[in-house]
């Protein structure tokens, strides 16, 4: 571990950067930033604020990359590669829900099919302006959460965390109870839309 954490401290800002562009391309990674951005800020609590920056900005040039080929290849890119069985059950999400499939899993750091849902974005046209707003506004709490969280392991991990062990919950809470809430509310307007 320590070798690891003096490696990713040389490599600095631009290396957790270029792995976030990495990632949002959707080339697969053994650990991807969120464990990389814990892992840097423990060891750099004083850079957590551009860290979370350079991942952001790292991640939307890779998702953009997957985003425009997608939106180059149109319906014929998105027939090959989400035709059968998930991904098509993707696809039909995307229809119905929108940007909100590309928002959650933005935002949320447990494995989801992020990068099925910015596809089909890019593949049914949807505005570029949207994709990054939508992203960015997912992305910038989800990575100043994990620096902040890097952050203060810093120093007593065990204290730290018997101290926020409430703060955690309410979190989790609160951002389930958002993200209910936007399906919903997605839901809701695409009813009066097929009427």
């Amino acid at each position: 571990m320590k070798h690891f954490l003096a490696v990713l401290s040389a490599l600095g800002l631009p290396g957790l950067f270029l792995m976030a562009i990495i990632d949002g391309a959707g080339v697969p990674n053994p650990s991807g930033p969120d464990v990389i951005l814990l892992l840097y800020t423990s060891h750099r609590p004083d850079l957590w604020w551009m860290a979370a920056l350079s991942a952001v900005a790292g991640s939307l040039i890779g998702s953009l990359i997957l985003f425009e080929m997608a939106r180059r290849g149109g319906k014929r890119y998105l027939e090959e590669k989400l035709h059968t069985g998930r991904g098509k059950r993707f696809r039909d999400w995307f229809r119905h829900y929108g940007l909100v499939t590309v928002f959650i899993p933005a935002l949320v750091p447990i494995p989801m099919p992020l990068k099925a849902f910015e596809i089909c974005a890019g593949a049914l046209g949807v505005s570029r302006t949207a994709f990054v707003l939508t992203f960015v506004g997912a992305r910038i709490p989800r990575y100043l959460a994990l620096c902040w969280l890097g952050r203060g392991l810093h120093e007593e991990p065990m204290k730290f965390l018997k101290a926020n062990s409430l703060n955690f919950v309410w979190i989790a809470l609160a951002t389930t109870a958002f993200c209910i809430v936007l399906v919903k509310v997605a839901d809701r307007y695409r009813k009066p839309r097929e009427n």
